[in-house]
């Protein structure tokens, strides 16, 4: 008993606030002890945060948000105003600014260059498994007013060449989740986001005799939440992808920048189903000139997707357009026809023992949905994902149950 009570004794209430430069507010930015985020918490509008944890004076605190500088702070220190510094997500701004080589359409000089940088990709990009400990946060927006954040902290086995045609295998275990929501949000968002839907669809599609335990099974296997974090330290695969299109000369240019940098950028047309998807991928790669080693990794896309005669949604799915501002009277005459956006992502890497590892991955979506009768929905999803433990030895893949274990979440409501 006297263990307990000091226990409860030694747990502190942090706050503060986070803001820009100028001194605007910044909401839904995550403020977590890096020993241990699952204690962390999410701004309110007005960019104030308060959290309980037990402390040591000299522990670090995280403080973060997508196209902002990540900011490490004393808990001591949390008191008063936190102030970010801008960090463009993509390194758009980089390759408008180079200057295109002379060179850039002579084959054979080019495929020498990006030969050099394979190279040093094999010498420097781990074969073993490795281990990821990281927070990730997908933060929604519709016309420019926030309705929550899921943050999911995780574990990432990512194991080299093992997935489907060479790529590597990604394996996902949540540990942890919440989801951050005001107050009107949360109770909109309540009955649809808690994973309930998810089970009601898969029961739906399920043949008819199918066993109770196997839907439960399906439903776990198809965890709504983990497959977007999943999908988002999975995407980008810079080396899988480098070498599937290092031989199409034709379609890479190369622009020479200050610093000692080079980009090196590979352009791409998806065009399948008559034109009715199309999807264009920039992939720029920031390499030292010198040693041709990889210090960035930037993608952007653009995608258009047209459905002749329309989709009806289902009802749950009617349900999450009600999130992004839609009305009832829209919801029910919905069908979709027509999508298009754009994704910027962007990898920063971190190098131990003369190997590169990932350090970070952010990403914004600006999609429109649109749908009949002129409704059209903006979208945007910011996301990024920090990585706060490396393992890289004697790392052993994911089991079945660890990676299909339904999550729990909590939800947080933000005032």
């Amino acid at each position: 008993m006297k263990s307990l009570l000091l226990i409860l004794a030694l747990v502190s209430t942090f706050v503060g606030r986070v803001v820009d430069e100028k001194g605007a507010p910044i909401a839904y930015a995550t403020v977590y002890p890096e020993i241990a985020p699952e204690w962390g918490t999410a701004t309110n509008n007005d960019g104030i945060f308060s959290f309980e944890a037990n402390l040591p004076p000299d522990s670090r605190v995280i403080v973060s948000f997508i196209g902002y500088q990540k900011k490490t702070v004393l808990a001591q220190d949390l008191l008063g105003d936190i102030v970010l510094i801008e960090q463009p997500i993509a390194l758009q701004e980089t390759v408008v600014a180079a200057k295109k080589s002379k060179q850039r359409n002579k084959r054979k000089q080019m495929a020498t260059l990006l030969h050099a940088v394979y190279v040093k990709l094999e010498q420097e990009f781990p074969d073993d498994n490795t281990q990821y400990a990281v927070v990730s946060d997908v933060r929604m927006s519709s016309d420019h007013s926030p309705w929550g954040m899921e943050q999911m902290i995780a574990n990432i086995v990512v194991l080299p060449e093992q997935g489907s045609q060479g790529r590597d295998s990604v394996q996902f275990q949540g540990r942890h989740c919440k989801r951050f929501f005001d107050a009107q949000k949360r109770a909109q968002a309540d009955e649809i986001l808690a994973g309930q839907a998810l089970e009601r669809m898969e029961k739906k599609s399920a043949p008819k005799g199918t066993p109770a335990n196997l839907l439960r099974r399906a439903a776990n296997a198809v965890d709504s939440g983990v497959v977007v974090h999943e999908a988002l330290f999975a995407i980008g695969n810079m080396r899988y992808d480098f070498e599937q299109t290092m031989a199409d000369t034709k379609h890479w240019t190369v622009s020479n920048e200050s610093e000692g940098e080079t980009v090196l950028t590979h352009t791409q047309t998806v065009s399948k189903y008559l034109g009715c998807f199309k999807m264009t991928f920039e992939r720029h790669y920031i390499v030292d000139s010198r040693t041709y080693a990889v210090r960035r990794f930037s993608e952007h896309a653009e995608v258009k997707v047209t459905i002749p005669f329309g989709i009806k949604l289902n009802a749950d799915q009617l349900q999450m357009l009600n999130l992004v501002n839609m009305s009832e009277q829209q919801i029910e005459k919905f069908r979709l026809k027509k999508l298009r956006g754009s994704v910027d992502l962007n990898t920063i890497y971190q190098r131990q023992d003369g190997r590169v590892y990932t350090l970070e991955k952010n990403m914004i979506c600006n999609a429109h949905i649109l749908g009949s009768k002129k409704a059209e929905i903006p979208l945007v999803i910011k996301a990024t994902q920090r990585v706060t433990n490396l393992q890289t030895t004697g790392v052993k893949p994911l089991t079945r149950s660890q990676i299909t274990r339904r999550v729990q979440r909590e939800i947080v409501e933000i005032y």
